[in-house]
């Protein structure tokens, strides 16, 4: 019989012990990916376009990125505010066209700006507006649109833009 060292016998059983092999927590895993997807609904950013494929926007060298704020989309369908459809284009060019000011898109806006009341300092700078319209949008619906939102007190407006280097345009 061959005599083994305490050394090797320890070692022995510590081999058997952890012959059995690593298992994975699953517990501990869900959680983390329920925690990481409720983070992410609520940090998740407004600014950007939600339906990228129906509106294509036109170009510029411009560095000033928009701030979170109210976004009036205008694609080749509708007008929406927050992603929400508020008038039809087709609708739109049955109204009267020489009117500046476009009612159901004023009304919504009306509705954003007494949700989010400001104080007198803040409203005589106007409220902060981005439009998103593609590139092929009319100049003339454009302009009633400003002018819709310039009636309904947001008078700083952005217009959303692709930036492109300042060498490539």
């Amino acid at each position: 019989m061959k005599k083994t060292s305490r050394r090797a016998k320890r070692m022995e059983r510590n081999h058997k012990r952890n012959r059995g092999g690593g298992t994975l927590n699953l517990t501990a895993l869900m959680d983390i990916f329920t925690i990481l997807v409720f983070f992410l609904m609520v940090n998740q950013n407004d600014v950007r376009v939600e339906d990228a494929d129906q509106i294509e926007l036109p170009a510029s060298i411009a560095e000033n990125m928009p701030e979170e704020q109210l976004v009036v989309m205008v694609n080749k369908n509708d007008i929406l505010v927050q992603g929400r459809s508020i008038i039809a284009l087709a609708n739109l060019n049955e109204t009267d066209n020489e009117k500046e000011v476009i009612e159901p898109l004023l009304a919504e806006l009306q509705y954003q700006a007494e949700r989010d009341p400001l104080s007198p300092e803040a409203l005589q700078a106007g409220r902060f507006i981005t439009i998103v319209g593609d590139k092929d949008t009319p100049y003339q619906l454009l302009k009633r649109v400003m002018s819709t939102c310039s009636e309904a007190t947001y008078s700083n407006i952005s217009l959303a833009v692709n930036k492109v280097d300042a060498g490539g345009a």
